[in-house]
């Protein structure tokens, strides 16, 4: 089992930053990859940004989020960090973190059925 636990969000000004952290732990040493997702109201989850566990500067993003958003992580904390920036009122949303188990990084990493963990979620809401 794999423990994911988000913080951060909260009430944002459009414009303005914040970063998500995701806390992993148990069998974390089963991981292979790290996502983000989000889910607006009345809106399917839908992929924001994955690392590879064990390879930090293995990332993915959706093309439309690349530049304002990083997904990085902090090996000796286990934790993954979503940094968000100017951010808009589109972005407003519940951010997900997800553990994957199985190796690979290919166009599965971008789908949620692929994860096997997942965090409560965390609300983001940008103010415009």
């Amino acid at each position: 089992q794999v423990q994911l636990v988000e913080s951060g969000g909260g009430l944002v000004q459009a414009g303005g930053s914040t970063r998500l952290s995701c806390a992993a732990s148990g069998r974390t040493f089963s991981v292979n990859a790290m996502g983000w997702f989000r889910q607006a109201p009345g809106k399917e989850r839908e992929f924001v940004a994955a690392i590879k566990w064990n390879d930090i500067s293995t990332t993915a993003y959706t093309d439309s989020l690349k530049g304002r958003f990083t997904i990085s992580r902090d090996n000796a904390k286990n934790t993954v960090y979503l940094q968000m920036n100017t951010l808009k009122p589109e972005d407003t949303a519940v951010y997900y973190c997800a553990a994957r188990i199985p190796a690979g990084w290919g166009p599965s990493i971008r789908q949620h059925s692929q994860y096997d963990y997942w965090g409560q979620g965390t609300q983001v809401a940008v103010s415009s």
